[in-house]
C-alpha cells in the first residue's frame, strides 16, 4: 500500500517486493533482507530503488532514498501514454500500450505500482519473457523515459502532424463524456408502460 514520504513534495512510496537471503555462516545462518520500492508524485516523476539491510525498515528506508535519487520526469497524454512503446531490459520485455480515459491500468502488480507511481490511470500493459521484478521495473521505467509528445516530434522534425489517433480517441471520450451520453435520464415512453407488465392486458 502506498505511503507518503514527503509530505512538501507529495512524494509517496510503494514496496514492491521484499527479497530475503541467507548466509552460512559458523554460528549458523546469517539473514539479510533487500526492498525494491518505487517512489513517485503521481505528476509525471518516478523512480526506482534496491535497497539490502540486516532488518527490513531499514532495507525500505535506503531504497526510498535511492529512489528519489534516481527520480525521472515521464511524459504523459492525459491520464495515458502518448504512443505505444516496447522496451527490453536483460530478459524481461515491456509494452506499453496507449488507452482511452476509463479503461484502467491493464497490467500485473509491478508494472501498475510503477503507473501508478507515474500519474497514469489508463493503459494498456504487456509482460513478456522473465518476471524478475527488478527487470520489470527498470524497463518500465526505461520504457516511460523514451515518451515524446506530438509537439516535441513535429518541433524537431520542422513539420506539423495531426493528431495521433490516441489523441483522436481521447478527444472524442471527452466529448462524449460533456454531452452525457451513456446517462440517459429520459422518462420512459408512455407506449412502453403497456409492455411492462403482461398480464395487464386481459
Amino acid at each position: 500500500m502506498p505511503e507518503m514520504i514527503d509530505e512538501a513534495g507529495q512524494i509517496e512510496s510503494t514496496t514492491v517486493n521484499i527479497y530475503r537471503t541467507a548466509a552460512t555462516v559458523k554460528g549458523g545462518r546469517r539473514f539479510s533482507f533487500g526492498a525494491l520500492v518505487v517512489v513517485g508524485d503521481r505528476q509525471g516523476k518516478v523512480g526506482y530503488g534496491y535497497a539490502k539491510s540486516n532488518e527490513v525498515p531499514q532495507a525500505i528506508e535506503k531504497a526510498q532514498r535511492k529512489a528519489r535519487r534516481n527520480m525521472v520526469t515521464v511524459k504523459r497524454l492525459g491520464t495515458t501514454v502518448p504512443h505505444e512503446v516496447e522496451t527490453r531490459f536483460s530478459a524481461s520485455k515491456i509494452r506499453l500500450i496507449p488507452a482511452t480515459p476509463g479503461t484502467g491500468i491493464v497490467a500485473g502488480a509491478t508494472v501498475r505500482a510503477v503507473l501508478e507511481m507515474a500519474g497514469y490511470s489508463d493503459c494498456i500493459t504487456k509482460s513478456l519473457g522473465s518476471g524478475n521484478k527488478l527487470n520489470v521495473v527498470k524497463a518500465t521505467i526505461d520504457g516511460l523515459a523514451k515518451m515524446r509528445l506530438l509537439e516535441e516530434v513535429a518541433e524537431r522534425r520542422g513539420v506539423e502532424l495531426e493528431a495521433s489517433v490516441i489523441e483522436q480517441r481521447i478527444e472524442r471520450a471527452k466529448a462524449l463524456t460533456g454531452a452525457g451520453i451513456g446517462a440517459s435520464t429520459e422518462p420512459a415512453a408512455a407506449g412502453d408502460e403497456g409492455d411492462a407488465d403482461p398480464a395487464t392486458d386481459n
